[in-house]
């Protein structure tokens, strides 16, 4: 053959050629990136759109509505399932495989600006994301005091801490969980509204336009400009007392008649539970290109730097840590890379009896698994469980066709040929063999690369590396082996100068050939029997087939495993407060602490992209494995089953993360009338739950939430002067509260104003009906009256989750 004709005719170059392929395998090997699993980019796209106070009517109808059917129009667009609730509304979206996620995200955004302006103002900007691994947290922080409150605990995090940790190399963003930032507080008294004659849209006016601070223009003189600046912005809570937000008969009424205003804290709307106390968390995601294993080991170094800096009575704790999950998951890996590596070599050396044969054949292990992580970095892999798998399971793959060729050319040279004749002969003899046998592999494992959807990218890479290793493997079996069998040849010497090894050896390779005796007889009575070993054959390939549906083996992505962690989502009934969802949260960290086995626990509540107070989730970390005799599957289970019994509050719980907290399988009900729907819905959960195995069954609605309807009797209203719009600006500011401006705080941070009824004042329904609004009298004079005299409220319900699919 050719290859290994130039291989023996030039020793110098062909070593050369190995040399260079271990070298820069080295060298890729260095530089790969480390992740636990391959970069696949799903074309999976969310979109989250805030509208504070809005119902999910409303949000369905002026919100998803408008921006579904805008969606629906772009190309590649597979699915939308969108979802109203109280305050924003979602969707997601699914695209073709064949489309860019970056070009579908960007799609997705050049749509909803066409119709911004037909959106309602209130809405908050809408926020766009692609769903991929890079969007979860590979390192999580618990920053906890005994002494220090949660909003002392976020000044420390944010943007002291966070700010350092956005600095470093890989880091995309740093998010702070549970925490409650300072701001300006304006809490309106609704009596002294009324006694002022003042309405909430007047104070919230009055803020916007005298505190600010802008550039109005220059002074230009023949020979120089100087900039004018209006300096107006409000300095502290005093001079924000002092502000006049009306006059009344010749009286100034200042912002402190009608409200406290204090250096204070955001409402709480998210929570954070550190071993069930109170702390505040950091997420840190990583940006993509870079290795999960670098920047967590980056992070945690900054970490330990910044914890010498802190306070005695503070701690900074690591949550989660990707980084040691996938270091300890590729090393798994490489263990067993290593020893399956190192048991095919003492095998060659069991069967050949001879060193420099095992030498030979066993160079093809380390040149070809080093020169296929060349194709892994040329392919853009990282070096993760797929790919080192796939070395894992070509290891004794990656030798056969050296064995095969070596074994041949000592064949020849026992027939009495020159070691050079018999290296060439005996590689000519069996080339053609050898590379259909390795063409047949690859055959197998390159259409797994090229496989549609997300399976095929999954496994890309492990198909890919074991594909080229293998051509590596034929390469150096028809060049090295035959270069070294024909330089380096084994020495032929006496039975009595052998050494003892060899000659058990010997003894033991002739009992083995006798046992091909045995085998002979086997072989001839499957060639008499031809049918019955073809239906023995075919009936065991369908019946391999059928274990899945027969239950007799399970079907899974991803393959069951220890990790020492599961979660809990935690969900309260609708119209639950973040209280109410702590008191339940508490109930089953309590229940989870009495377990020897959980190491700590740490609960998040509310907050995120939506606030939903009545949401939840808990992380649960245990003890390693080898120090339980329970595995977390077991320790989940049981988990399940108590927490199950805490009364008003659904829970499911999840003992990996690969689906991002969504349920292994989802049915879809769909139907116009809401009510068919719900009925036929409520019957399909109650008959599924009745299936083996089938736990944590709900339904994606939440059922009904209590609500308060405020109907504007628009003739009396008319006749008032006052309009629809004057009741909206009043109540959306007294009861959700509005930004009315900024605040530079002593240390020299923006914060926010935050205007809305004192908590006491917005508790009942009469609160409601009692706050005032103004109307302008024909004399110049104003006049308050409440909400109720102009509008009809009442209480009902209406549903928690609207869904389109």
């Amino acid at each position: 053959m050719f290859i290994s004709d130039n291989a023996i005719r030039r020793p110098i170059i062909t070593i050369v050629a190995m040399s260079a392929l271990v070298i820069f395998g080295l060298f890729a090997l260095v530089t790969l990136k480390t992740d636990e699993f391959p970069d696949v980019a799903p074309p999976f796209v969310s979109v989250v759109i805030p509208y504070p106070g809005a119902s999910p009517e409303t949000v369905e109808k002026e919100v998803l509505n408008p921006i579904e059917e805008q969606v629906a129009s772009i190309s590649g667009l597979k699915k939308i399932q969108g979802r109203a609730e109280d305050g924003f509304g979602s969707l997601f979206i699914e695209f073709e495989f064949t489309k860019p996620v970056a070009e579908a995200t960007q799609d997705i955004r050049d749509a909803i600006s066409a119709i911004r302006q037909d959106l309602p103002a209130e809405m908050e900007e809408p926020i766009v994301r692609k769903l991929n691994d890079t969007d979860r947290p590979i390192v999580s922080l618990a920053l906890n005091s005994t002494a220090l409150s949660t909003r002392e605990l976020t000044a420390l995090a944010d943007p002291g801490i966070t700010r350092e940790l956005r600095s470093l190399a890989g880091v995309a963003e740093v998010t702070v969980i549970g925490d409650r930032e300072r701001e300006l507080t304006v809490q309106l008294h609704p009596e002294a509204l009324q006694a002022a004659g003042v309405s909430v849209g007047q104070v919230v006016q009055a803020l916007q336009f005298q505190n600010l601070a802008a550039p109005v223009g220059r002074l230009e003189g023949p020979l120089e400009e100087r900039s004018i600046r209006l300096r107006g912005r409000l300095a502290g809570p005093e001079e924000f007392t002092q502000l006049v937000v009306a006059e009344r008969i010749g009286r100034l009424i200042r912002l402190g008649d009608v409200a406290a205003v204090a250096d204070g804290a955001e409402e709480q709307r998210s929570l954070t539970l550190y071993n069930g106390r109170e702390a505040v968390g950091i997420d840190i995601k990583k940006a993509k290109g870079y290795s999960t294993t670098d920047v967590s080991e980056r992070i945690l170094a900054r970490v330990e730097a910044v914890r010498q800096r802190m306070p005695a009575n503070v701690s900074i704790d690591v949550i989660r840590d990707s980084g040691v999950r996938v270091a300890d998951s590729v090393w798994t890996v490489q263990q067993a890379l290593l020893e399956g590596a190192i048991l095919t070599v003492l095998v060659v050396f069991l069967f050949l009896n001879s060193w420099r044969s095992t030498v030979i054949t066993g160079l093809a292990l380390p040149v070809s698994v080093l020169a296929s992580f060349i194709a892994v970095a040329a392919f853009d892999f990282t070096l993760n469980t797929m790919s080192l798998l796939g070395l894992s399971l070509a290891i004794g793959i990656l030798i056969d066709d050296a064995i095969v060729v070596r074994e041949n050319i000592v064949r020849h040279v026992e027939m009495g040929k020159d070691h050079f004749t018999a290296a060439k002969e005996g590689t000519d003899e069996i080339g053609v063999a050898v590379t259909a046998t390795t063409l047949s592999i690859l055959a197998v494992f390159v259409p797994i690369a090229f496989l549609p959807g997300l399976s095929g990218q999954w496994f890309k890479p492990f198909a890919l590396t074991i594909a080229c290793s293998v051509a590596v493997s034929l390469l150096v079996s028809f060049s090295l082996d035959p270069m070294l069998s024909a330089y380096w040849p084994d020495p032929h010497l006496p039975p009595e100068q052998r050494s003892r090894l060899t000659r058990l050896l010997d003894r033991f390779n002739a009992w083995f050939n006798r046992q091909a005796v045995g085998y002979k007889r086997i072989i001839a009575w499957a060639l008499d029997h031809r049918w019955t070993v073809v239906t023995l054959a075919v009936a065991t390939f369908f019946f391999a087939l059928a274990m899945p549906a027969l239950q007799l083996v399970g079907v899974s992505f991803f393959p069951v495993d220890d990790r020492s962690e599961f979660n809990i989502q935690v969900e309260t009934p609708p119209g639950s407060n973040l209280e109410y969802t702590r008191l339940r949260t508490n109930e089953a960290l309590a229940i989870l602490a009495g377990y020897p086995e959980v190491a700590y626990t740490y609960a998040t509540l509310g907050g995120g992209l939506t606030s939903a107070v009545d949401l939840g989730n808990i992380y649960v970390k245990l003890t390693p494995k080898d120090s339980r005799s329970r595995s977390a599957d077991e320790i989940a289970e049981v988990a399940r089953a108590e927490l199950g019994r805490i009364a008003g509050v659904t829970l499911a719980v999840f003992t990996n993360d690969f689906g991002g907290g969504r349920k292994q399988l989802q049915l879809e009900v769909r139907g116009s009338d809401p009510g068919i729907l719900t009925e036929v819905a409520e019957r399909v959960m109650a008959e599924v739950r009745q299936v083996p195995g089938a736990v944590d069954v709900a339904l994606s609605t939440k059922g009904q939430k209590p609500e308060i309807t405020v109907a504007i009797d628009r003739g009396l209203a008319g006749s008032l002067g006052i309009t629809v719009g004057q009741v909206a600006q009043a109540l959306r500011p007294a009861f959700a509260g509005i930004d009315a401006g900024d605040w530079i705080d002593p240390g020299g941070e923006t914060r926010d104003v935050m205007v809305r009824l004192a908590p006491e004042s917005r508790e009942r329904v009469e609160d409601l009906r009692q706050l005032p609004l103004v109307m302008a009298l024909p004399d110049g004079r104003f006049q308050t009256i409440p909400v109720g005299q102009v509008a009809e409220i009442s209480t009902g319900v209406g549903p928690a989750v609207i869904e389109h699919l």
